[in-house]
């Protein structure tokens, strides 16, 4: 994994476009070259902030984008965990390891209290990812007409970190 930079903005900007990542990102709308570069530009801000922002995820010895996990910071409260993956590689257990490694960095380095997630009630393998990380459902709204459910993690401690690498 690696910090997204804006020399990924071809490549994250197809990603992001791919429909079945699309349809649960950004409610199945097509984003603009000018829009991803403002997320990626977020993102690089957060870093130098927060320490925190979006990273890319490699499948094993490619250079090809795999996909994304990360924090986004929020004015309300906790950060907002954010994945996908690409949709050829979905069921390999990408987006759980590498939002298992944003946790681990989240709580044990940069020692945050509390991680939200909200997700669309109909991405049944997004909420399988988020309670397989401990994440618990804390409310459903729904917003922009779409059912919306809201996940929180408490801040787990070293020995719940090993506890879900083993698993």
């Amino acid at each position: 994994m690696r910090s997204c930079q804006m020399s990924d903005l071809d490549a994250v900007h197809q990603l992001w476009n791919e429909a079945d990542v699309r349809r649960f990102l950004f409610d199945d709308r097509k984003i603009s070259v000018e829009e991803a570069k403002s997320f990626i530009e977020t993102s690089l801000v957060s870093f130098a902030s927060h320490g925190y922002g979006i990273w890319l995820f490699f499948e094993h010895q490619s250079d090809q984008i795999a996909g994304f996990s990360g924090l986004l910071h929020s004015l309300q409260g906790s950060p907002s965990l954010i994945f996908g993956t690409r949709p050829q590689l979905w069921g390999r257990g990408y987006a759980k390891e590498a939002t298992l490694s944003i946790l681990r960095y989240t709580f044990d380095v940069l020692e945050l209290e509390r991680v939200e997630a909200d997700v669309d009630e109909p991405n049944k393998a997004s909420i399988r990812v988020l309670e397989a990380l401990g994440m618990s459902r804390t409310r459903r709204a729904i917003v922009n007409e779409r059912p919306l459910l809201y996940y929180e993690i408490q801040n787990w401690g070293k020995e719940e970190s090993a506890k879900l690498q083993l698993e």
